[in-house]
């Protein structure tokens, strides 16, 4: 059984068991959270299709921990002119560990 669901405007095939990192969530490590976004359900090839959400399903999991993403830069210049600019961002994470999926 696995559910595609939808947080932080991202989609995530996830299954019972699967660790997950997503957009920071307004919640702390080691409480529960519940997804309630849930766009697919496959049920042993019984597919759920919603529109745009299945009524009535949701994803619960537990939240592990609150990480920061690896680094990217973001790198400017303009040629002969000696301008030069170095970005950097790290993403704010949250790994969550799936509980189960209710339909």
């Amino acid at each position: 059984m696995y559910a595609v669901l939808e947080t932080g405007s991202k989609q995530y095939r996830v299954s019972a068991g699967d660790t997950l990192e997503v957009e920071l969530l307004p919640v702390e490590a080691g409480q529960a959270v519940t997804f309630d976004r849930v766009l697919l359900i496959n049920n042993d090839g019984k597919l759920a299709v919603g529109s745009p959400i299945v009524a009535g399903a949701t994803v619960v999991a537990d939240v592990v921990e609150h990480i920061r993403g690896v680094k990217t830069i973001a790198f400017k210049m303009k040629r002969r002119k000696g301008f030069r600019k170095t970005i950097g961002h790290r993403q704010e994470l949250t790994v969550v560990k799936i509980k189960e999926i209710k339909a």
